[in-house]
């Protein structure tokens, strides 16, 4: 996939930029060195490749450092919403503001 000129104008157009015709040209340039990058990944064969939970995991073995799910707070809701204008059932109440 390639891009011409006319979808870098179209492109700037949506997103609101004003680009002059050098860095069009240098952003076509750009856009299409990236769909270049995107095709060469995509030719490569992945089958049987396994993804790894880690980047780091290729070349080492590494063991993920994850702490206990365990509360470690307080249940404070009460004093959270003493402030609070209105309060139903531990529920902050806010008017509607769409219809």
């Amino acid at each position: 996939m390639s891009l011409t000129l006319q979808d870098i104008d179209r492109i700037a157009n949506l997103a609101r930029l004003e680009l002059k015709p050098e860095e069009s040209g240098r952003m076509l340039t750009q856009i299409n060195g990236f769909f270049g990058i995107v095709e060469a990944m995509q030719a490569v064969d992945t089958s049987g490749v396994q993804p790894l939970a880690h980047p780091v995991a290729a070349i080492q073995d590494i063991a993920l450092r994850l702490r206990e799910d365990v509360v470690s707070e307080t249940n404070n809701r009460e004093a959270n919403q003493r402030s609070a204008p209105a309060v139903e059932r531990g529920l902050f109440l806010v008017p509607k503001v769409i219809e």
